[in-house]
C-alpha cells in the first residue's frame, strides 16, 4: 500500500570531510536487500514513521531505480530511490514527472561525510538522464535545508505522517538549454531585419503586394554529411511544413546545394527528389557547388489570401496541439527526430500541407528546432502573451517519453491558438488534434501537471525579437 510520495532526510550540515572512500552506483540485488533493511532500521525504529514497514508501491514499480551510497567491502551508507511520480496520470506512461524518495543515510555516515548531499545530487543526474521534465520530493522539514543549498526550490509546507515535511523542486534545465542553443541568439542577430507587419520571426513571409508566402530553411550540415538523402528528404518537409504554418498551398521550391563531388550531391538531390515526387510540388530552380563542404538548403513558395500569424495568439484562446504521431524515431536519431512521413503515401503528405488551413486559428507555428516547448514560447513571445500547457493532455506517440517528445523535432505538428469553442475542422483521418493548455497574461511558457502544479519551462523570451 502507498503510504505517502516520499520521506527523504539527509545528512545534518557538517565539517568539511576527506576524500570519501565510498561510490554511489545503481543498487544490484544484494544492495537494494541492504537498502531497504536500512530503511525500516530508520524509519520504522529510529523515526517510528510506520508501524512495521515503510514498503509501498514504488518498490514494487519496475522503473524505479534505487541508488546507494557503498563502501569498498560493499557496505550500504545510504541510499535514494528514482521514480516516476505515483500519481494515476502516470500508471502506464512515462509523463516527464520523476520523484525522489526515501532518502537514508546510516546513522555512522551523517557526520560530515556528504553521503545524502551526493545522493540527492546523483538523483538529480538521474532525472535528468531519464528526460525528466519535473523532478521533486517531499523532505522532511528538518533536512530541507540540504536540499536548498544543493539548488531545491521550495513549495511550500504539509502535514505527513504526522511531520512536517516541505515539498521541494529541482530546476530541471532541458528545455530552457534547447532554447538558448537554438533561438535565444535570434534577437540581436536579426535586428534592424524586420520583416512585414504583423509577421515578426513566422515560419514564412507574406511577399507585399502579393498572394504569396515565401519560407526557407536549411539543414544542419552535419546531418547532411552523416544521412544525405535523409537530409534531402528533410529540407523539402521542413519548409512544406513552414507553409502549412502559414495556411498556405505550395507552388514551388529553389533549392541549394553544396557537396565535396558530383557522387556525394547526387545522393542529397535523390532525397529531395523523393520528397517533391510524393509532395507533388516541382523544384523551380536553383544552385549547386562542389568541391566545398556540404549544405543544404530550400527555399519555398505558397499561396493564401489570409496568411496566419505566429503572433496572433491572444488571452483566454485555448492552445491545441495537431500532430501525426504514427512512425516512429528515426534511426540514429533517437530522441530527437521522429519521422512520421517516410511512411506516408503521397496522398496523407499532401493532406497535411491543409491541417492549419482547415483550422483557420488566430495564431500557428510548426513545431521544429526549438522542439514543442520552444516552439510554443515563440508563439507566445510574438504575441505577448504566456502559454500553459496541460503536459498529460499534448498528444504524445505511446513509443516516446513526454521528456523526449517536447524537446525533437517532430515530422509534423502545429501549435495553434483559437477561442476554447472552435471546432478543428474535417483533418486528415491519421492526425491527432487535441486542446491542451491556455493563453493567460504574462510571459513564457509554463507546464501544469496533473497534481495543479505549473512548473516554468520557459522563462520570458524564447528569441528576444519580441512582440508583433
Amino acid at each position: 500500500m502507498s503510504l505517502d510520495h516520499g520521506i527523504l532526510t539527509g545528512t545534518r550540515p557538517g565539517h568539511v570531510a576527506a576524500p570519501p572512500t565510498w561510490l554511489v552506483v545503481q543498487a544490484g540485488p544484494a544492495e537494494l536487500t541492504d537498502y531497504r533493511r536500512l530503511r525500516r532500521e530508520v524509519f520504522v525504529r529510529e523515526q517510528g514513521l510506520f508501524d512495521v514497514s515503510d514498503h509501498d508501491d514504488v518498490d514494487d514499480d519496475a522503473r524505479t531505480v534505487v541508488l546507494v551510497a557503498r563502501t569498498q567491502d560493499g557496505t550500504v551508507l545510504g541510499g535514494v530511490r528514482v521514480h516516476p511520480a505515483p500519481h494515476p496520470a502516470t500508471a502506464d506512461r512515462d509523463l516527464g514527472w520523476w520523484r525522489g524518495s526515501r532518502l537514508v543515510v546510516a546513522p555512522s555516515a551523517r557526520q560530515g561525510a556528504g553521503v545524502g548531499a551526493a545522493l540527492v545530487r546523483a538523483a538529480c543526474a538521474l532525472a535528468e538522464s531519464v528526460g525528466a521534465l519535473r523532478f521533486d520530493a517531499t523532505v522532511q522539514e528538518r533536512h530541507a535545508s540540504l536540499f536548498t543549498r544543493l539548488g531545491w526550490r521550495s513549495r511550500g509546507q504539509v502535514d505527513l505522517l504526522g511531520h512536517p515535511h516541505v515539498e521541494v523542486d529541482w530546476p530541471i534545465e532541458r528545455t530552457r538549454r534547447l532554447v538558448a542553443a537554438t533561438k535565444s541568439p535570434l534577437g540581436s542577430l536579426l535586428a534592424g531585419l524586420a520583416g512585414p507587419d504583423g509577421f515578426r520571426g513566422d515560419d514564412g513571409a507574406p511577399v507585399p503586394g502579393s498572394d504569396l508566402v515565401a519560407a526557407c530553411d536549411a539543414i544542419i550540415p552535419s546531418m547532411v554529411e552523416r544521412d544525405p538523402e535523409w537530409a534531402g528528404w528533410c529540407a523539402a518537409l521542413v519548409n512544406l511544413n513552414d507553409l502549412t504554418a502559414m495556411g498556405a498551398s505550395p507552388v514551388g521550391l529553389l533549392d541549394a546545394v553544396a557537396a565535396r563531388n558530383a557522387s556525394f550531391a547526387r545522393r542529397i538531390v535523390s532525397g529531395l527528389r523523393e520528397a517533391v515526387q510524393a509532395w507533388d510540388v516541382p523544384v523551380l530552380g536553383g544552385h549547386t557547388q562542389l568541391g566545398v563542404p556540404a549544405a543544404l538548403s530550400v527555399t519555398a513558395l505558397g499561396r493564401t489570401t489570409r496568411p496566419v500569424p505566429g503572433g496572433g495568439a491572444s488571452v483566454g484562446q485555448s492552445v491545441r496541439i495537431t500532430a501525426d504521431l504514427g512512425g516512429g524515431w528515426r534511426p540514429g536519431y533517437t530522441g530527437a527526430q521522429w519521422d512520421s512521413s517516410s511512411h506516408r503515401t503521397g496522398e496523407e503528405l499532401r493532406a497535411l500541407g491543409g491541417t492549419v488551413a482547415t483550422l483557420s486559428p488566430s495564431a500557428a507555428k510548426d513545431v521544429s528546432m526549438s522542439g514543442l516547448v520552444g516552439t510554443t514560447g515563440m508563439l507566445a513571445e510574438a504575441s505577448g502573451v504566456r502559454a500553459v500547457l496541460d503536459v498529460a493532455q499534448v498528444p504524445t506517440p505511446e513509443d516516446a517519453s513526454v521528456g523526449d517528445w517536447f524537446t525533437c523535432f517532430p515530422g509534423f505538428a502545429m501549435v495553434t491558438t483559437d477561442h476554447p469553442t472552435a471546432s478543428p475542422g474535417d483533418l486528415p483521418g491519421f492526425v491527432t488534434s487535441q486542446v491542451c493548455g491556455d493563453i493567460t497574461a504574462g510571459s513564457g511558457v509554463g507546464l501544469r501537471w496533473p497534481d495543479g502544479v505549473v512548473t516554468e519551462a520557459v522563462d520570458g523570451h524564447v528569441t528576444g525579437m519580441g512582440a508583433t
